[in-house]
């Protein structure tokens, strides 16, 4: 789900080809490689156009700047057509979902990792990034769609929240606390959305409802 790497073979939507095309796999696949070997601080354009085997002009004039490059990466990570497993059940899809995530947090080189660092330097790339978490949020949602059509979730089940509680425990642990991971969280946080998403906690509220004071629990 959240791998920034360009997939070889993998379908991907129409995008210029010919020579305009190659250059911009070799701009982008130098940008992941500087990235991930040196770091956004000593990421440049013409660090960037030098490994590329490009013109520094032709970098400057079509991405502008390192924010450019960087939110073409994210941009061109959603070129693919990756959609999430279909296993028959809330859970085996939520598992296999982990495990593609857990993958892409954790290959070597780190290349996911050291992009969803950079987005946090750099506007242009957060908002890059953005929009691919909104892409792929909405190629998951039929995995909610179709456990509401099995009966495993109440009708009006919220797809986001749903699928931010299933996966939100790997990137805050993998992505913001940097610590190893720990063996069992992508199929515990799989099995505690399931759990949850199973008895209507994502449902909406209804009208009128107003949540609890602290000292009321």
């Amino acid at each position: 789900m959240t791998s920034f790497r360009r997939a070889t073979g993998s379908p991907v939507v129409s995008r210029p080809g010919g020579r305009t095309g190659r250059i911009r796999r070799q701009v982008l696949d130098a940008v992941r490689a500087e990235l991930v070997e040196h770091g956004y601080d000593a990421l440049s354009v013409d660090a960037v156009a030098t490994r590329a085997g490009v013109h520094r002009t032709t970098v400057y004039r079509r991405w502008r700047d390192v924010g450019g490059l960087l939110a073409d990466v994210f941009d061109t990570a959603g070129d693919d057509a990756w959609q999430p497993a279909d296993t028959g059940s809330l859970l085996g899809d939520l598992l296999a979902l982990n495990d593609q995530i857990l993958a892409a947090l954790t290959e070597r080189p780190p290349a996911t990792m050291a992009l969803i660092a950079a987005s946090f330097r750099s506007e242009d790339a957060a908002r890059a990034l953005g929009r691919f978490w909104e892409d792929r949020y909405a190629r998951c949602e039929p995995i909610v769609g179709r456990a509401v059509e099995r009966g495993e979730v109440p009708p009006g089940t919220l797809a986001r929240p749903l699928l931010i509680c299933a996966t939100a425990p790997l990137y805050h642990r993998l992505a913001l606390m940097r610590l190893p991971a720990e063996p069992g969280l992508a199929a515990m946080a799989a099995r505690t959305a399931a759990l949850a998403a199973s008895t209507g906690a994502f449902t909406a509220p209804e009208p009128g409802f107003t949540a609890p004071e602290p000292g009321d629990i």
